[in-house]
Formats: structure tokens, C-alpha cells, sequence
């Protein structure tokens, strides 16, 4: 895969809660000029993201319920409904782990239904497992019930935990979705030796804030 086709693949992100709408803004521009899938960052900065990147064919994906996905699922969707509102295209759901942990699959499940049903079809919507927080039998029933509950991708990582993405947990999430979902690996992914290794293995989407350094190769991020 040549260096300008890992672009596509790149969801350009800054979650950093100190950062200002200026840098919001030198983050869209950046996107528009190496032409990512979409830039990633907080509910507040979606209005600033769309009216910066209008008419460039970059998406704006903002995240749910995050870091820690301890919201109940009614904010949730209300946060949905809103940032698709502002105009956002995908949003990134964080599940409910101590749920999860708890064995209340139907309440996890339908934490994400909650959103699924909020986005109406309207933007798409990934679900963070945060997979350093899980052992793998509960990467694995995470991932089915993001599926079950109609999500479009299940992603590894917020970049806020002990860890981000990892092949294995890729190659293990890739095991339950097949071809019936789509995965975002998220978090640690800065080279474009990286980004090919795990697209490779099954990823269809990376979340990073080191997207110029893997499309041009001169150096990486020290963040997501």
C-alpha cells in the first residue's frame, strides 16, 4: 500500500480537553490538505470542525460518552442526536465496562442500541471496548454486542487507558466481526509501518493525532 492511500484510512485526531478552537482549527486545515476520512475531536468543536472543513469532503467524528462511557445511555443519545445535529459523520461511543465486567450484557447492549437508534442512520457509529481494560473474553463479547446492537465499527481505545491498539486485540476482534463489521484501531498507531500492519490485519479505520508523520514519514506524534 503506497503512502497516499493510507490517507483514507486516517480518522485525524486531537481529544486533548485543553486544546483551543485555533488548534481545532489548524487540525481541519491539515486534514483537508493531506484529504483524511475525517478529524476526530470533542463534542464542543464540532460546529468549529464542520464550518472549517465545509465543501472538502473530510468527515467530522466526534465521541460519546467519553472517556470512561459511565454516562447513562439516554445522554448518550442525547449527545448524538446533538453532535449529528451540528453535522457530525460518525461518532465514537465508549461502552459501559463496568457493565460489561458485571455480566449485563443486555445492558450493555442496549447502551449501544441507544445510540445506534440516536444516529438514525445518519452518521456512523463505532464503539470503544477499550480493550487494555478487558481480557480477551471480554474483547471478544464486547465486539459481538457492538455488533449485535447494530454499530457500523467496533474500535480498540480511547488513547486515555494504560494502552491503545494492538495487533493481537485486532486479530482477535477481527475473529468475531468477520465481514460483518468494520474495525478502527485507535491509540499507539504512529508510523506508516504501523498503520500497514494493522490495516493488514483487519483494520478499516486508525484513530491517531500522528497522521501527517504516517503519510509523509518525517517523524510521529508523541500523542494519540
Amino acid at each position: 500500500m503506497k503512502q497516499n492511500e493510507l490517507t483514507a484510512y486516517i480518522d485525524h485526531t486531537l481529544l486533548k480537553p485543553e486544546a483551543t478552537k485555533a488548534d481545532i482549527v489548524a487540525l481541519c486545515e491539515e486534514a483537508k490538505d493531506y484529504h483524511f476520512a475525517t478529524v476526530c475531536i470533542p463534542p464542543y468543536w464540532v460546529t468549529t470542525a464542520v464550518q472549517a472543513l465545509e465543501g472538502s469532503g473530510v468527515g467530522v467524528t466526534t465521541v460519546i460518552g467519553f472517556p470512561h462511557g459511565m454516562n447513562l445511555s439516554g445522554v448518550k443519545a442525547y449527545e448524538t442526536e446533538k453532535a449529528i445535529e451540528q453535522g457530525a459523520s460518525d461518532v465514537d461511543m465508549v461502552i459501559n465496562a463496568g457493565a460489561l465486567k458485571s455480566g449485563d450484557e443486555e445492558g450493555v447492549r442496549a447502551d449501544i442500541e441507544a445510540v445506534v437508534i440516536a444516529s438514525g442512520g445518519r452518521a456512523l457509529v463505532k464503539v470503544i471496548i477499550e480493550t487494555s481494560r478487558l481480557t480477551d473474553e471480554e474483547k471478544k463479547l464486547a465486539t459481538r454486542l457492538a455488533l449485535e446492537a447494530g454499530a457500523d465499527y467496533v474500535k480498540t481505545s480511547t488513547g486515555f487507558h494504560t494502552a491503545g491498539a494492538t495487533l493481537a486485540d485486532i486479530k482477535l476482534m477481527k475473529e468475531v466481526v468477520g465481514e460483518n463489521g468494520k474495525l478502527k484501531a485507535a491509540g499507539g498507531v504512529k508510523t506508516a509501518e504501523d498503520a500497514r500492519t494493522f490495516i493488514e490485519a483487519g483494520t478499516d479505520r486508525i484513530g491517531t493525532s500522528s497522521g501527517i508523520a504516517i503519510v509523509t514519514g518525517e517523524g510521529e506524534s508523541d500523542g494519540y
